[in-house]
């Protein structure tokens, strides 16, 4: 018996001492980035390298502010682009959602086939005819491309998670509202929206955070640096003789910062959103 618990305590350290190591390698690149963002270019350089700063220096952080790329012009357009996109989706994706969880309808599996096929496909293949629809409706190098592009993808995610939100719901409870006199639309707004709130929650907040973290769209469809979101503006520290490294290091710190402190306040949402969603299919 004691040699079955030694055997036991044994294994446990092996597989903590195992995850701290896969931790420590996953969080190394996140640990090196924050770092070198207090360095000095010349610093980054250093052979060998250097773990912690020798010269610490926000200069790479305060030249973000006063330079001509400006990170708050880009930040604001990346907050019209998240914040737009992820309206759109969520008046689009709820009542379709809602629809195809509660009402007979031909061909709704062909639209959930549809949905899912949408998400297999790769960015780079829808790019080129996106391109062609907006040149063609004067829509280039205008903020409505990225946020009808970014509502685009994120829809059909939406529609998919929220259809088996509403499923695990009991249906009784609609029953009990129409029995009480409300119509369908009526229990839809008043009984089935209050209490889906994490998992609206969860879908905005992922229709958010992936127009937040946007490239593709943002750099194809708009060219004027002043109407570029964050992610695109990166390439502004990119020039023909060299690579401003230290702010570049700086400028992705800034721009994950949003995303973390919408996952340290919304994570119960989220996390919730995901498993509930995820229980009848």
């Amino acid at each position: 018996m004691k040699n079955i618990v030694l055997k036991d305590k044994q294994k446990n350290i092996i597989l903590c001492c195992v995850s701290i190591l896969i931790g420590c390698i996953m969080l190394f690149p996140i640990y090196w980035i924050i770092v070198s963002s207090f360095k000095t270019n010349a610093e980054i350089f250093a052979s060998p390298p250097t773990f912690i700063p020798k010269e610490f220096t926000l200069e790479s952080y305060t030249s973000q502010f006063t330079d001509k790329n400006n990170i708050l012009v880009a930040f604001l357009n990346s907050c019209k682009v998240a914040f737009t996109s992820m309206v759109l989706s969520c008046v689009l994706a709820i009542p379709a959602a809602y629809g195809l969880a509660r009402f007979r309808m031909r061909g709704k599996k062909l639209f959930i086939i549809i949905f899912l096929t949408t998400q297999m496909l790769p960015v780079a293949l829808i790019l080129t005819p996106m391109f062609l629809v907006y040149k063609n409706l004067h829509l280039l190098d205008n903020i409505w491309a990225p946020i009808l592009s970014d509502a685009t993808i994120s829809v059909p995610f939406v529609v998919l998670i929220l259809r088996t939100y509403f499923l695990a719901l009991p249906k009784e409870l609609e029953d009990s509202a129409k029995i009480d006199g409300c119509n369908t639309f009526t229990a839809f707004t008043k009984i089935m929206l209050p209490i889906s709130y994490p998992g609206l929650i969860m879908t905005g907040a992922f229709s958010f955070l992936y127009a937040w973290g946007d490239l593709a769209y943002s750099l194809t469809f708009l060219t004027s640096p002043e109407k570029r979101t964050m992610t695109a503006s990166i390439y502004n520290f990119m020039g023909k003789y060299g690579i401003q490294w230290n702010a570049i290091m700086a400028y992705g710190v800034l721009l994950v910062l949003p995303v973390v402190l919408i996952f340290i306040f919304l994570q119960k949402y989220i996390i919730g959103g995901l498993t509930n969603g995820a229980v009848k299919g």
